[in-house]
C-alpha cells in the first residue's frame, strides 16, 4: 500500500530553535518511511524553521521521498517570489495565518503564477490548533498536557503574538480562487475544520480543483465519521490524507485511518485512492484517467 501524506511540518526542535534541523529531517525520512509513507509534502519556510534556501538544501537530499512545499505570506510573496521558489525545487505552496482573507485581490498573482507553474496550494482552514485539544483533555487531569501547557507559557515571551484570524480561512474563500483559477490545484486542510464542514463540502462538491485533507487529529476524525464526511458529504476522490503531527505520531495517526476505513467499510479502490492516487495525480506521480479512456 502507497501512502502519500500532503501535511507535513519541517521538524524543528522548540526548545532550541537555532538548531541545525538538518538531523531531524534524516530522522524524520526514517520515521515517515517506517510509518508507511511513500511520499509526504514537508512545509518549509515561513514563519518558523529554516529559510527556502536552507530548506531546499535539506530536502534536496530525500527527493525519492519528500516533495518541497514552501509556506508563503501572501502579503510579500508574490508571482515573482512564487517562481523563483519553484526554481529553488518547490513544488507547491501552503497558506495559513494570512493578514486579509484568502480570496483578497492582492494575493491573486501569487495564486495565479502557481496555477501555471503547476504547483498544488494548501490552505489552512479555520481556528489554528494548538499543543493542546481540550475537547479531549486538560493539564488539570493529564500529566502530559500540563508539561505541554508549560512549554507553551515559557515559549510565549519568545514569540510575537500574531495578527491571526479563523474568519480570513474559510473554505468559501476557496470557492472564489477556485472560479478564478480553474486549474489551481487547491487542497483545503482539516475538511475545512471545525464550523466548516458543511461549507468544505459544498465547496468540494461543485469545483472540480478543490479537495480537502483529513488532517486534524482525533476530533476531527471523529466528527468525520458522525457527520459521514468520508465518501458521502464529500466524494472519495476529492479527499487527501495528511497526518500534520509530530513525526512520531504518524503511525499513529495512519493506524487510526486504517481503523476509520474499515469502520467506513470503504472498497480497495477508494481506500487507494485515499491513501495515494488522489494525492499523487494532483503532486504529478499519477496520470488521472477519466472514465470510458
Amino acid at each position: 500500500m502507497k501512502i502519500f501524506d500532503v501535511h507535513i511540518h519541517f521538524p524543528r526542535n522548540w526548545e532550541k530553535p537555532e538548531e541545525d534541523p538538518a538531523p531531524l529531517v534524516d530522522r524524520l525520512a526514517e520515521v515517515a518511511q517506517k510509518a508507511g509513507i511513500t511520499k509526504g509534502c514537508v512545509l518549509t519556510g515561513g514563519r518558523f524553521g529554516p529559510g527556502y534556501e536552507r530548506g531546499i538544501e535539506i530536502l534536496e537530499q530525500y527527493k525519492e521521498i519528500f516533495v518541497p512545499v514552501a509556506v508563503i505570506d501572501p502579503e510579500v510573496i508574490g508571482a515573482a517570489e512564487v517562481a523563483d521558489l519553484y526554481e529553488m525545487g518547490y513544488r507547491g505552496c501552503k497558506l495559513i495565518g494570512v493578514a486579509r482573507p484568502y480570496d483578497e485581490p492582492d494575493y491573486m498573482p501569487a495564486y495565479g503564477e502557481a496555477e501555471r507553474l503547476n504547483m498544488p496550494i494548501l490552505f489552512h482552514m479555520g481556528v489554528i490548533g494548538g499543543g493542546i485539544d481540550y475537547s479531549i483533555t486538560h493539564p488539570r487531569k493529564d500529566v502530559k498536557a500540563a508539561e505541554m501547557y508549560k512549554r507553551m507559557l515559557a515559549m510565549r515571551d519568545r514569540m510575537p503574538m500574531r495578527d491571526v484570524s479563523a474568519t480570513r480561512m474559510n473554505p468559501l474563500h476557496l470557492d472564489t480562487i477556485a472560479q478564478r483559477f480553474p486549474s489551481l490545484k487547491i487542497i483545503g486542510a482539516h475538511l475545512g475544520n471545525q464550523g466548516n464542514y458543511e461549507y468544505a463540502a459544498s465547496v468540494a462538491r461543485w469545483r472540480p480543483n478543490v479537495l480537502m485533507d483529513m488532517s486534524g487529529g482525533e476530533t476531527i476524525e471523529r466528527h468525520a465519521v458522525e457527520q459521514k464526511l468520508i465518501g458521502t458529504e464529500i466524494g472519495i476522490e476529492k479527499l487527501v490524507f495528511g497526518s500534520d503531527c509530530g513525526m512520531d505520531d504518524i503511525k499513529e495517526h495512519i493506524d487510526r485511518f486504517n481503523v476509520i476505513f474499515d469502520t467506513l467499510k470503504l472498497d480497495a479502490d477508494a481506500i487507494e485512492r485515499l491513501w495515494w492516487a488522489n494525492a499523487a495525480e494532483l503532486y504529478g506521480f499519477e496520470t488521472p484517467i477519466l472514465a470510458g479512456d
